[in-house]
């Protein structure tokens, strides 16, 4: 049998590892390896992954099985260099909501994920209720972005944007605790 990569082409994402979704499942050193091994190099073959941590390619194969269908690994993905993309710039916007029920948050957050400009959106505490990270090629970009979509959003009542300078750091991969030290 040849080896061939889990997936082609992709890098490894790992998410949702929350503590109360995961509490009935036991992960050991060797799983921890499978997962930072994958996180640093999606397109591991399967014979390369089992040789780094040091298992048979049947049983390595068998564990990332494992960890796929309890959705310790969610997901396999392509991460494309957005500059490359034509959206070199990152927007960070804050958004107050009006009148916060539970519909018209749902609605919210339903149609912001319709909007392939906003990667990331998340619920907040503190002074604004959503954060939106949004991609976007030039500020005439965003402009037409935050007068045609985000205040077309359902109940928003506040918008304050912050374009980002640079990125000073950019991580994917999940840091896993070793003897209780990160």
């Amino acid at each position: 049998m040849s080896a061939k990569p889990l997936n082609i082409q992709i890098l490894m994402r790992i998410n949702n590892l929350m503590r109360h979704k995961f509490q009935n499942i036991s992960l050991d050193k060797i799983d921890f390896a499978i997962l930072e091994s994958l996180q640093n190099s999606g397109r591991i073959s399967n014979n390369d992954l089992a040789d780094r941590v040091g298992l048979s390619p049947s049983a390595c194969l068998r564990r990332v099985k494992s960890l796929e269908m309890d959705g310790i690994i969610d997901h396999y993905v392509a991460m494309v260099d957005q500059s490359a993309a034509g959206l070199p710039d990152n927007v960070f916007v804050h958004i107050t909501v009006e009148k916060q029920t539970k519909e018209r948050l749902a609605e919210f957050e339903r149609r912001v994920k319709e909007c392939p400009q906003i990667m990331e959106c998340y619920l907040m505490s503190g002074d604004a209720d959503y954060l939106l990270r949004v991609i976007v090629s030039d500020a005439s970009d965003y402009e037409r972005l935050h007068m045609d979509v985000i205040t077309a959003l359902p109940g928003v009542s506040q918008i304050k944007s912050n374009f980002s300078l640079r990125t000073v750091t950019k991580k994917t991969s999940i840091p896993f605790k070793k003897n209780g030290v990160n």
